[in-house]
């Protein structure tokens, strides 16, 4: 796999690693409360979504072999957070983080194990 590529589902995953850590232990109505967590779980969605805009861009070959991940629906999220946001629904934000940030992980996990297979069957010829 591309160094760049990885670099960027890297950053993808760090940076959902980090927006569940930053929730983890906290209910809704904390979460709605606390401001700073509010940011910082904002800011990894945007990373997130720069990192998923940048994949779709250079390595359409690459989305294309992994359809489950939802690459536009990410960069939805991160134009809509950048673009607008005196419009962000927090609700959104605390769903999209405890919901489809475990998810997203299960798939990079997955990803990941596959293009070592790959990497290791190419070594090994």
């Amino acid at each position: 796999m591309n160094d760049r590529l990885v670099e960027y589902l890297g950053h993808m995953k760090t940076a959902a690693s980090d927006a569940c850590a930053f929730v983890e232990g906290m209910s809704k109505e904390e979460f709605l409360a606390d401001k700073r967590t509010q940011q910082a779980a904002i800011m990894s969605l945007v990373i997130i979504g720069e990192a998923a805009t940048r994949l779709m861009d250079r390595y359409s070959g690459f989305i294309d072999r992994h359809p489950d991940v939802p690459w536009r629906s990410m960069r939805g999220m991160r134009n809509r957070v950048a673009h607008g946001y005196f419009e962000i629904n927090m609700d959104v934000v605390w769903d999209t983080v405890r919901m489809a940030l475990p998810d997203l992980l299960e798939k990079l996990d997955v990803i990941g194990e596959l293009h070592q297979d790959e990497g290791a069957d190419e070594s090994s010829q």
